[in-house]
């Protein structure tokens, strides 16, 4: 539970942020995005300085969406300069005298599903589509999204500048794309709610082992799709069940000091049945056409790892699932996976010279799947590969469980 407003207001500038920031773009226009960031982050700085000095308010959400709509009618009532040279080009003119916003559950639940598909508009790279998705509407910081991406904050920048141009120039309008169009847009839409999840379930560039209020972000916005009806398709579905089996976890995946614990050690019993059964229910859902998703094999694997015990039929059901996601859309990641899943139906030796094709030297978790392999079959090697993955590893969650294994070795001599 959030205690003051030094951990609260970090909480809800993550859920909050992109709220307000989609209703201002759907008021003013997705041309004027910048000025609707602007206005949102103003909001929380005014919290920065006000909650540390007279407590936090009895509804703080409540309090933020007042201080938004108070900046608002600022901005909007700023003189003959804003209504000579701003007013006529928004996209839904707004009375200099009628400037509220409506920040009802509703109109933000529109805002958002109309600005995950403006920001997804096809005259934007898809790289740029999902960087300004993560920005604008998920709450990313510039080191998270260029983490995702694997380059620099400057690249980012450029890149989100550019995409932001491309708004204005093309004009494009906060709206459901038309039916022809939907499928094509709702793979950018899936794909930056998958990126969100998985920075929240295993964050590069946080010290964190669990960032929680990203998955549950991401979740909410992926139920979105699922209540829409041109967007409640299979592969919509097949994500969010992925979504629930990962966050059947949660609980076990930390223990009382707060660090990781790896799914072979977690206490099955602190596994959240009911989102398990919630993730059973929506991969039926998926079930339906003939389509198959990287994220409907996803969710099967994680299905299949709510089964805690080493049965041959679930390392063969996964490492199946495993070979058809890597044609499907072949990652390093998955390929790794793949490699520990076939040690599990084939032996160690057999995934040893398969994982070692792979070549990833760059790659901390692969020099870890190395020397999990390596362990009992030449511990001389599990422990060099071992070594290696200490060296490349980012994290001080990674490092704790790359040294927990180095120590099991080192008894062992």
């Amino acid at each position: 539970m959030v205690q003051n407003s030094k951990q609260l207001i970090p909480h809800l500038f993550r859920l909050e942020f992109s709220k307000i920031t989609a209703v201002l773009c759907k008021r003013f226009g997705i041309d004027h995005i910048q000025v609707a960031e602007d206005i949102a982050s103003e909001t929380f700085a005014v919290a920065l300085e006000t909650w540390p000095r007279h407590g936090i308010p009895p509804d703080p959400v409540a309090w933020l969406y007042q201080v938004a709509a108070n900046r608002t009618r600022n901005y909007l009532k700023r003189g003959r300069i804003f209504s000579e040279k701003i007013a006529d080009q928004l996209t839904s003119p707004v009375e200099e005298q009628n400037a509220e916003i409506d920040l009802s559950g509703g109109n933000i639940t529109d805002s958002q599903l109309r600005m995950l598909f403006a920001l997804s508009h096809p005259s934007i790279p898809s790289e740029a589509q999902i960087g300004l998705s993560l920005r604008i509407l998920c709450g990313f910081g510039i080191d998270e999204i260029a983490n995702a991406f694997l380059t620099n904050k400057q690249t980012i920048n450029k890149r989100l500048y550019r995409a932001r141009e491309k708004l204005r120039t093309e004009k494009v309008q906060l709206e459901f794309p038309g039916d022809q169009e939907i499928h094509e847009r709702l793979d950018t839409v899936l794909k930056t709610l998958y990126l969100l999840f998985s920075e929240g379930y295993h964050s590069e560039s946080h010290e964190e082992v669990l960032r929680k209020d990203l998955c549950l972000e991401a979740m909410r916005l992926t139920h979105l799709l699922t209540e829409n009806e041109k967007t409640n398709q299979p592969k919509v579905y097949a994500l969010l069940s992925l979504m629930c089996f990962h966050t059947s976890r949660f609980e076990a995946r930390k223990n009382e000091k707060g660090e990781m614990v790896l799914y072979q050690d977690q206490d099955q019993t602190r596994w959240n049945q009911q989102l398990m059964a919630r993730g059973a229910e929506y991969l039926n859902k998926s079930a339906r056409g003939s389509e198959i998703s990287k994220y409907h094999l996803e969710a099967n694997i994680a299905y299949w790892h709510t089964i805690k015990e080493d049965t041959s039929e679930k390392w063969n059901n996964i490492l199946q699932l495993y070979n058809q996601l890597l044609v499907i859309e072949y990652s390093p990641m998955a390929a790794l996976n793949q490699t520990y899943a076939l040690s599990k139906v084939n032996g160690k030796q057999k995934a040893i010279t398969e994982a070692e094709k792979l070549n990833l030297k760059g790659n901390h978790y692969y020099f870890t799947l190395l020397g999990e392999l390596y362990t009992g079959v030449n511990n001389k090697q599990a422990q060099q590969h071992f070594e290696k993955a200490r060296d490349l590893a980012k994290t001080t969650w990674d490092l704790q469980v790359i040294e927990t294994k180095l120590e099991k070795i080192y008894k062992k001599g």
